[in-house]
Order: structure tokens, then C-alpha cells, then sequence
């Protein structure tokens, strides 16, 4: 993990310590890379519950509760199912907070219309989540290093707009 990556593990780290809040992560192309990024810091056992790798569609619908017919109509990589993926490890992880990514990270698997490098980020809570979509392929370990980077990015601002305004600390 690089240095910019341990800095934002370790302010989420501080954010959900003080706010007593949990999180958890519903990974498919990731494979458990937000996961790992998150129990980078010490003392995640605090505020990180667990990951559902969803790797096949399956798994998606039966303990996420993604919705088939949208699996079906558009395919796993799509917002929708993104959102869902959060709701859904909320619920089954019991955490205030989840991670999901869902996407091609190549180098197959791709389709004219949802090409390799396109990945689904979306983090939040059963009543809030936002989404961001990352589109550039530059090969399956950069693609998934982006991805990982860019969720656990988002997943900060999150925090720091979901919990504003925060004391902050001198130092």
C-alpha cells in the first residue's frame, strides 16, 4: 500500500474511532483490496466489522440483496447495483457505514458498452449513499489499485461531510 493510501486508512481510522461508528465493505472486482486497505491501520477490529466478497452475481442477489431483474436488465456493473451492494453490507454486516465496488478490471470481461477499467464506487449508509464511476483501463493491478484508492478516497469525504463540522486537532 503506498503512503498517500496508508494516510487516508488512517484518518478514516480516526473518524470512526471517535464517532463509535462501523463499516464494512461488499467487494466484487476489488477481491477484498478496500478490505485490507481499511485493516491497514491498527486497532480496525474498533470499527470494521467484516467483508462480503461478491465475486459472482449470486452472491450479489443472496446476501446482498441485489435486486435480480437489475442484474438481469443491466448488467453487475452498474450504479444501481453499487448502491445496493452498500445497503445490502449494511444490513448483513449490521454497519453504520459500507464500501462496494463492482466492475471489469480486465483484462476480459468487458463488453462495447461497459468497457475494461469500468468500476462502480460507491460508500454511505442505507439512507445516503454516493457513487462515483471510474472508466480508464490501464491494466487489471492499476485498475484495481485506482479503484481501491478512489473508494477509499470517496469513502473519506464521506465522513468528514457526513460528520462536519468535527473539532480538529492540534498537532
Amino acid at each position: 500500500m503506498d503512503f498517500e493510501s496508508k494516510i487516508i486508512s488512517r484518518e478514516i481510522s480516526e473518524i470512526l474511532w471517535e464517532t463509535e461508528k462501523t463499516v464494512g465493505t461488499a467487494e466484487s472486482c476489488t477481491g477484498g483490496r478496500i478490505a485490507e486497505a481499511i485493516i491497514a491501520v491498527p486497532g480496525a477490529s474498533k470499527y470494521f466489522k467484516g467483508g462480503i466478497i461478491s465475486y459472482v452475481n449470486e452472491i450479489k442477489e443472496n446476501l446482498l440483496g441485489v435486486d435480480h431483474m437489475v442484474l438481469e436488465e443491466k448488467t453487475a456493473v452498474c450504479e444501481e447495483v453499487a448502491v445496493a451492494m452498500v445497503k445490502g453490507a449494511c444490513k448483513a454486516l449490521n454497519t453504520n457505514y459500507a464500501i462496494a465496488a463492482t466492475g471489469f478490471a480486465g483484462p476480459t470481461g468487458g463488453t462495447k458498452d461497459i468497457p475494461v477499467g469500468t468500476i462502480w464506487l460507491a460508500c454511505g449508509k442505507p439512507e445516503k449513499v454516493v457513487t462515483l464511476k471510474v472508466t480508464e483501463d490501464f491494466g487489471r493491478d492499476i485498475n484495481l489499485a485506482i479503484a481501491t484508492n478512489k473508494a477509499m478516497e470517496m469513502f473519506l469525504q464521506f465522513l468528514k461531510d457526513e460528520d462536519a463540522p468535527r473539532p480538529q486537532r492540534e498537532g
